[in-house]
């Protein structure tokens, strides 16, 4: 039985939970704290949480979110934005974080990978990969928040990444993020059928049936969602019921028994 995990996205700016368009336009939706515990109690199997303004201060500021969710939520939690080093990596985990995802400082210093997967272990790191189309057709990788190019083709980066220790990959469309129309599963599947490693696609679901599109033509691990359940267009019990539909396995939950 197919296991795909339902991870509800949280972007932060400073101590609000926000949402954008491709990346753009942030809109305040609330406490980032309080969804957090929501959306554990309804279902998700994880939570992802960037720090959207961590290059600005060349930090992740998200430490205090970190502590406070971790004693009320017990699912696994991945932290990214801002982070630079072991350091970085470690007071994170210190207070909470299972996992910590990778971009800018990943792209600029690769071998960044390899030195925290060999500390703490390639489930623990993760590498946040932004992709935009480009013009002549395939994938490019950017940095901060689709502000910067790389010059790295997706699917190139998303092997290296695994070479260099990743133990999972977050793979977000720029292009479909924010917009509620679906993945772009061209993408998703370009990148699953490069590496062996898990890949949590993210940007664009906005019904049912995009999950369901994910499951039946790519090979992703996960779905991850912000949008969708921020403004409660949809709701995890609706995630969970298709996966069930779709012979996908659910972990039980209280809030449905």
């Amino acid at each position: 039985m197919r296991n795909i995990r339902l991870i509800a996205r949280l972007d932060v700016k400073m101590k609000w939970l926000i949402k954008g368009v491709q990346m753009e336009g942030w809109r305040k939706v609330g406490d980032p704290a309080e969804f957090a515990r929501k959306y554990a109690e309804a279902g998700a199997d994880e939570l992802l949480f960037t720090d959207v303004v961590a290059s600005l201060y060349d930090r992740n500021n998200l430490h205090d979110i970190v502590e406070t969710v971790a004693q009320e939520v017990f699912i696994p939690m991945t932290i990214g934005g801002g982070i630079r080093s072991i350091d970085d990596v470690s007071a994170l985990l210190a207070r909470g974080a299972d996992k910590v995802s990778l971009n800018t400082a990943a792209t600029g210093t690769p071998e960044l990978i390899t030195q925290i997967a060999d500390r703490f272990g390639a489930q623990a790191t993760v590498v946040s990969i932004e992709a935009i189309r480009k013009d002549g057709g395939g994938w490019q990788a950017m940095t901060d928040n689709g502000r910067n190019h790389t010059g790295r083709d997706v699917v190139e980066w998303a092997k290296e990444a695994q070479e260099r220790g990743a133990g999972e990959i977050v793979l977000t469309g720029i292009h479909a993020e924010g917009l509620g129309k679906g993945y772009d599963l061209e993408l998703v599947q370009a990148v699953t059928e490069v590496v062996s490693i898990p890949v949590v696609a993210s940007g664009g679901l906005g019904t049912t049936d995009h999950l369901k599109d994910l499951i039946t033509q790519t090979q992703a691990s996960a779905a991850s969602t912000a949008q969708a359940l921020h403004w409660e267009k949809l709701s995890l019990g609706d995630l969970r019921q298709t996966l069930r539909d779709e012979g996908c396995f659910t972990r039980p939950v209280a809030s449905e028994g």
